[in-house]
């Protein structure tokens, strides 16, 4: 296994495993993430994990970086990084397409050059990896994305985009799990509170976890959402292996 320590200012290091955005070095990240956190190394505040890196923020009262690269050193010589989770969870988010929750879906297929209805079944039909979160609380950065419906950026970003949006920006798409300004091309929006500080787990989701889109129906998006707000939605998913 091949990696890079890096010091990020007098209270972060990063450990980069790669220099591009890959499958195999996600999985990998995400064992150390898994394999370090529960080691719980004195003096580590937090592990922030990225496409191919993984951020370690520390306490420099308790431990320095020469310190502390040497323990994350010994530690991965250590770390089996064949050992990582075996099950495969997938949660499913329904989303309305087009009309007034995904007014770019015309901009989208016009670009593809085929029909509203075929980029709909294209975008709802690969089960996204969730490399990594971010930007806001509940931000997925997706791969997988059919690369015939990517899409560039709006040329103006919109001052306000609804929680739920789901949108496409070059060849990504992601979901906004909150109201925010945004530049991607929204094609849907789904129902689903995917960010709640209330909820005991705030994010549905976690980077190595994987997203499949549904397409509903606005009455199915107005159903869902009446049973989210009530509390008596039940978010569903698929566990393999």
């Amino acid at each position: 296994m091949d990696y890079r320590i890096l010091p990020v200012g007098d209270s972060a290091l990063t450990i980069l495993f790669g220099d591009q955005i890959d499958p195999e070095i996600s999985r990998i990240v995400r064992t150390a993430r898994r394999y370090l956190t529960k080691l719980n190394i004195e003096g580590v505040s937090e592990y922030v994990q990225t496409y191919a890196s993984l951020m370690v923020h520390y306490r420099p009262v308790v431990t320095d970086y020469e310190e502390l690269a040497a323990r994350i050193t010994k530690a991965l010589s250590e770390m089996d990084i064949e050992n990582g989770p075996q099950t495969r969870k997938t949660i499913l988010i329904p989303v309305c397409y087009g009309g007034e929750f995904g007014p770019d879906l015309g901009t989208v297929s016009a670009h593809a050059g085929i029909s509203p209805e075929e980029v709909i079944r294209r975008h709802s039909s690969v089960d996204y990896l969730i490399y990594m979160l971010g930007f806001m609380p509940g931000f997925v950065y997706l791969g997988g994305m059919d690369p015939s419906i990517a899409t560039p950026r709006l040329k103006n970003p919109r001052e306000r985009l609804e929680k739920g949006s789901v949108g496409i920006a070059a060849g990504q798409t992601g979901i906004y799990p909150l109201v925010s300004p945004g530049g991607w091309q929204i094609i849907g929006r789904t129902p689903l509170k995917l960010y709640d500080h209330e909820r005991e787990k705030p994010i549905l989701y976690e980077a190595g976890e994987y997203i499949r889109f549904v397409p509903i129906t606005e009455e199915e998006f107005t159903k869902i959402r009446e049973e989210v707000e009530a509390g008596t939605y039940q978010y569903q998913w698929i566990r393999e292996g």
